[in-house]
């Protein structure tokens, strides 16, 4: 008796936290109510939204963008925004600005959303699928011109009839699925958009929005009930960064990752959903960093210059150019080194003379005018002055001694 008492107590010390963990899972008719409202979208946007869910807080952001640049949507909107840190789902849901303004306005639907998709994945998916079978009993899932419906076996899949356009549907969950099972959890809805017309009985149709080809990266794998990324464009392929203290990795072909560094902080609804991104994020933080690349070095452009000359070699320099200078011939160092160029002297033009007449034998040039005409350069200094002061100066028109050099020369 006593072993059983203690038994019963052991169970009843037990049974607390697995209620509480029990009650972390959204019940069947949660999902129904969360997922009506997005149920019958195509595939790969309703892939893009699952996944831009698990991020509430970038798509009040993205959305808050979205607003103050309303004349921008698909690609436009999306290469707007390629510099921002946000997951590239959110990026994506741009392109659509309706359906990203419900998303943050139905914020708390949104975190739930994120929340059930994390934690209940393959239940999701399940949920997704009894929605359509309704709606398709109901005659409301039909294929058109917006959309094509494939159905195998129990699966249905929805594409867009045109992978360049696509469609975002409006429609009401009351009209579409029939009555609604769940009085309790009545369905989330919103009023239809702006622009928006009645296509038949509880469905609007909008203008199709034009994308790209492969803007889409997500879609849903139906064997295997998850969603899957089928390939990285050019619009969402980064290198892994750091950011803050994790880092970022990118996304990559395969089953899709969650990515806990785009969460921003914000708790997860399941403890057990908190403990593995919570492990994930400290793996990110002890992973190592990619080696930071250091930039090229730049080119300097140099110009050849000559070494300056020694320091004696200088001296001597100024001293001759001061020395030259007084002698008011001031001449560069590199003619000094050098005699100067004996000049080649140019044959004068012979005149020619009268008959009877004999050639007068050519004049010597006086010193005076040799002494004008620089030939004193060649005779030495002292020589030069003397020879200076005992022949007459040429001044004027003619010298004051002797009559000048023009009468000693017979010239007048």
């Amino acid at each position: 008796m006593k072993k059983l008492f203690v038994v019963l107590m052991a169970l009843l010390v037990a049974l607390p936290p697995a209620q509480a963990q029990e009650r972390q899972a959204y019940s069947q008719a949660e999902l129904d109510q969360m997922l009506a409202p997005i149920a019958l979208y195509p595939d790969a946007l309703l892939s893009q939204v699952l996944m831009a869910a698990t991020y509430p807080l970038e798509v009040v952001e993205a959305a808050r963008w979205s607003r103050a640049h309303p004349g921008l949507l698909g690609d436009e909107a999306v290469r707007a925004v390629q510099d921002r840190e946000w997951d590239p789902s959110v990026k994506s849901l741009l392109a659509f600005p309706n359906l990203l303004s419900r998303m943050d306005e139905k914020l708390e639907w949104t975190k739930q959303l994120g929340d059930a998709f994390l934690a209940q994945e393959q239940h999701v998916m399940d949920t997704v699928q009894d929605l359509r079978r309704k709606a398709k009993a109901a005659g409301q899932l039909a294929p058109d011109e917006r959309v094509r419906i494939v159905e195998d076996g129990s699966t249905i899949v929805i594409e867009a009839a045109n992978p360049r356009v696509v469609y975002v549907p409006y429609y009401d969950p009351w009209v579409v699925y029939g009555p609604w099972w769940w009085s309790a959890y009545p369905p989330i809805g919103w009023a239809p958009w702006p622009g928006y017309v009645v296509y038949r009985p509880g469905f609007w149709w909008g203008v199709g929005v034009t994308i790209s080809s492969g803007f889409f990266f997500g879609s849903v794998s139906w064997p295997h009930r998850h969603v899957v990324v089928t390939h990285a464009n050019n619009y969402y392929l980064r290198p892994s960064v750091i950011r803050r203290d994790v880092v970022v990795r990118p996304i990559a072909p395969g089953r899709w990752q969650h990515d806990p560094s785009h969460r921003r902080g914000i708790v997860y609804r399941s403890p057990e959903v908190q403990r593995r991104f919570a492990a994930d994020a400290q793996w990110q933080r002890n992973a190592p960093r990619p080696a930071a690349v250091a930039p090229a070095p730049r080119r300097i452009e140099r110009t050849e210059t000559r070494p300056a000359p020694p320091r004696e070699e200088r001296r001597e320099n100024r001293r001759e150019e001061r020395r030259d200078d007084r002698r008011g011939q001031a001449m560069p160092p590199a003619f000094r080194a050098s005699s100067p160029p004996a000049r080649a002297e140019a044959p004068r033009a012979l005149r020619p003379v009268p008959e009877g007449q004999k050639a007068q034998p050519r004049a010597e040039t006086p010193r005076a005018v040799q002494t004008l005409m620089g030939v004193h350069q060649s005779q030495p200094r002292g020589e030069a002055r003397q020879q200076m002061r005992a022949e007459p100066h040429a001044r004027g028109n003619g010298g004051e001694r002797g009559g000048g050099w023009r009468k000693q020369n017979g010239r007048d």
